[in-house]
């Protein structure tokens, strides 16, 4: 499901439109950033904090927000981060950024306070790189074997999400319709049981397929796991 917003401020009034890979995505220039070198870019923490804090609920606890920066000449690609760090005029915090170009920050409202900013490294100029947001379960949840209690409580996570970010304005979320499963092997072609397969390193799980399977096992761990959709 993607989103592409003119301002990111405007996600957290609900009033979004997704497509079927859930991936966030806004302009870099819209946010309070600060490029001191031409691959050195420096973005205020609030504006991660303005995301993060929406999944910190009591009820939202497998997911979490993935960001990286699209490649403006490359959109299908992530800007290359040699290095990621929280700076504030007390502390240093190393961040660690995935081989997916992407890394994840901590909530904590007193590095908001702090006047925080997010310092990044950036292989390519720090001007051709849009900042790119994506939702995604946590590290823990990609493993080889999944029953189906796992996956129904991942699906309950999105469920929980999407009816938190939608509020009052839920009727124009779009409804979770099952999970997708993204593999590093885009090549990846396995079939599963419960007539399931993975298909160019991708599987698909509806809702009604997830009625019917007990245990799912796979030949390698997910990289991700994201929400199918449909419209309500």
């Amino acid at each position: 499901m993607k989103l592409n917003l003119k301002n990111i401020a405007s996600l957290a009034l609900g009033c979004c439109l997704f497509s079927n890979v859930f991936t966030v995505f806004a302009q870099g220039s819209v946010l309070s950033e600060r490029v001191k070198q031409p691959n050195i870019l420096e973005v205020a923490y609030k504006t991660f904090y303005s995301h993060t804090r929406k999944i910190s609920s009591e009820d939202i606890t497998a997911l979490r927000f993935a960001f990286g920066f699209t490649n403006i000449h490359a959109p299908d690609k992530l800007c290359q981060i040699n290095q990621a760090r929280i700076d504030t005029q007390k502390v240093t915090i190393d961040l660690l950024v995935t081989p997916e170009q992407r890394f994840s920050i901590p909530t904590e409202k007193a590095l908001k306070l702090a006047d925080a900013m997010v310092v990044l490294d950036i292989e390519q100029p720090a001007n051709h790189c849009d900042i790119n947001v994506q939702i995604e379960t946590l590290p823990e949840y990609l493993v080889t074997q999944y029953s189906v209690d796992d996956l129904r409580f991942i699906q309950s996570q999105y469920v929980a999400f999407f009816d938190e970010m939608g509020g009052f304005m839920s009727f124009l979320m779009p409804q979770v319709s099952g999970l997708q499963m993204r593999f590093a092997d885009e090549t990846l072609n396995y079939p599963l049981n419960n007539g399931l397969a993975i298909v160019q390193g991708i599987l698909r799980i509806s809702s009604q397929q997830l009625k019917e399977v007990k245990t799912i096992v796979l030949p390698e761990a997910p990289l991700r796991i994201t929400a199918l959709t449909s419209s309500k």
